[in-house]
């Protein structure tokens, strides 16, 4: 087992210092360790971060029972929580939260350091990982705040790699992002999710990832899980609208084809790839058509 969300509810205080705001409530969810790619989804304040910060400890239930690779969760700190860490990584939203020291390969060298590995080890791991999300050797030595966006994500990607986590967990990994660095993180994380059977974990509003990527979505509203399921269930779902969602390009595109050149294709296309050949069948069968008729 890796994560297990047993009936977990978190409230924050509010201004007045009396009040409570429920920021989650009554989640149940069974996360495995083992080749999930999941992704979750929500509109702003649907709890999607609270979520993610309990599954390596950074939050603490108020109320409900969390396990995470059978360890329970309680609200009260101990030394035993890095553990959870190493197993369950958190790469943030924003890099510079997690880029600190002087020099890239120090940066990345830090965690495996930190959880008590001599410094030619740590060394090997982190090579390791800046091999694996592709960042250039000649960047090594440099300050990781004199890079790109770009390079500032692969390098705090390369920072949690280092640790070898059972589950990998970032929040909104291509926000900030040009389309060729958005796409050579989620096809490194595609690549890892592959090869490693590793679970990820992806908080997007990106439907487009959504369609291309997850194996698996759970999409919170107002502090609830009110979906919990496959893509492809999740674009033909009749409560769709009420999620707070938009329909990934592909989707839109094929729509707007069937409508406007009157095509008979099929709508439920989850990459722009998928609709291609959707319109290419339907070319080649209406020609077939026009040619035998």
């Amino acid at each position: 087992m890796g994560i297990k969300f047993s009936e977990v509810t978190h409230t924050f205080k509010n201004p007045d210092g009396k009040t409570r705001f429920i920021a989650m409530e009554n989640i149940n969810l069974d996360i495995n360790d083992d080749s999930e790619f999941l992704m979750v989804c929500g509109h702003t304040g649907s709890g999607k971060s609270t979520l993610i910060q309990h599954m390596n400890a950074l939050l603490f239930p108020t109320s409900g029972k969390l396990d995470i690779f059978d360890r329970v969760i309680k609200p009260k700190r101990n030394r035993k929580l890095n553990e959870i860490r190493k197993q369950v990584g958190l790469v943030f939203q924003f890099p510079e939260y997690q880029l600190f020291d002087e020099t890239v390969l120090k940066d990345v060298m830090f965690g495996p350091i930190n959880f008590g590995l001599k410094k030619e080890e740590a060394k090997e791991k982190a090579i390791k990982a800046l091999q694996m999300v592709g960042f250039e050797e000649s960047l090594y030595d440099q300050s990781p705040f004199r890079l790109s966006g770009g390079q500032m994500k692969k390098a705090s990607i390369a920072g949690i790699l280092a640790l070898e986590p059972k589950i990998i967990v970032l929040d909104e990994p291509t926000r900030g992002l040009d389309p060729q660095s958005s796409a050579e993180v989620m096809e490194l994380f595609d690549k890892i999710h592959k090869e490693y059977n590793k679970t990820i974990i992806v908080i997007t509003h990106d439907m487009d990832i959504v369609s291309k990527y997850a194996k698996r979505v759970v999409v919170l509203n107002e502090g609830k899980i009110v979906y919990d399921g496959s893509k492809e269930a999740l674009f033909t779902n009749k409560d769709f609208d009420s999620f707070h969602l938009d329909y990934p390009s592909s989707m839109k595109l094929a729509k707007k084809i069937k409508d406007e050149m009157n095509l008979d294709i099929n709508t439920n296309v989850f990459t722009l790839e998928e609709l291609m050949d959707e319109f290419i069948s339907s070319f080649i069968f209406f020609a077939s058509f026009i040619l035998e008729g």
